[in-house]
C-alpha cells in the first residue's frame, strides 16, 4: 500500500515564506504606518503590534489544516474545493499589502479582505465535511481575525468613499460622525502598523 504524502510539511513552510515575502516586499515588513494611522479606526481595535503574532498563529494553523486535508484519503471534489479556496486565501493574504499600502487604496484592501473572508468561509464549510480538527483551525482564522480585520478595513473605505462623494458630487452628504453608538472611532495612537 502506498502511504506517500501528497503534501509534505516543507510545502507548508514554502507557502508561508513566499506569501509573507510577497506581502512584505512591496512596502517593507512594517507597512506604511503614516498612511495606516491616518484613517479613523474602531477604538476597540487591537494595538498594531498584535497583528504580527496573531497572523503568525493563524497562518500556521491554516497550513496545518491544509496539510491534514491534503493528505487525507483519496482525491475528492470536497478536498479539491478546499485546497483551491485555501490557495486563493494565500494569494489574497500575499496581495493585501500591495493593494492597501503600495497602491494606497483602502477600498482595494477592503475588497481583498472581504473576499478573503468569503474564501475562508468556503474553506471552513468544506473542512467541516472532511476533518473537524482542520475545520477548527480554519474557524480560528475566519471568525477570529478575518471578521475583525474585515471590519477594520471596511471603515476606512467607507470614509474614503464618503469624502470623495462630498468633494465631487452636488448632493449634500452629512459628515460621518466620529462617534457611533456602541463604538467610537479614533486615529491609531498605539504604535500603528499591521
Amino acid at each position: 500500500m502506498n502511504t506517500r504524502k501528497a503534501f509534505h510539511w516543507w510545502y507548508a513552510v514554502l507557502i508561508f515564506i513566499l506569501a509573507n515575502l510577497a506581502s512584505a516586499i512591496p512596502v517593507g515588513f512594517g507597512g506604511d504606518f503614516a498612511f495606516f494611522d491616518s484613517f479613523l479606526k474602531p477604538s476597540v481595535a487591537p494595538p498594531g503590534w498584535a497583528f504580527a503574532p496573531v497572523w503568525l498563529i493563524l497562518n500556521v494553523t491554516s497550513l496545518i489544516a491544509m496539510y491534514r486535508i491534503a493528505n487525507s484519503g483519496p482525491q475528492s471534489r470536497h478536498r479539491t474545493i478546499f485546497l483551491v479556496s485555501e490557495g486563493l486565501g494565500w494569494v489574497l493574504f500575499a496581495s493585501f499589502a500591495t493593494l492597501y499600502f503600495l497602491l494606497r487604496s483602502p477600498i482595494l484592501g477592503a475588497i481583498d479582505t472581504v473576499t478573503g473572508l468569503l474564501v475562508g468561509l468556503v474553506s471552513l464549510v468544506y473542512a467541516i465535511r472532511m476533518d473537524r480538527q482542520a475545520a477548527g483551525y480554519i474557524l480560528l482564522r475566519c471568525c477570529g481575525l478575518r471578521l475583525r480585520v474585515t471590519y477594520r478595513s471596511i471603515w476606512p473605505s467607507i470614509t474614503q468613499i464618503h469624502s470623495w462623494v462630498r468633494q465631487r458630487c452636488c448632493v449634500k452628504v452629512p459628515p460621518i460622525p466620529s462617534r457611533v453608538p456602541l463604538l467610537s472611532y479614533a486615529p491609531d495612537t498605539n504604535g500603528g502598523g499591521l
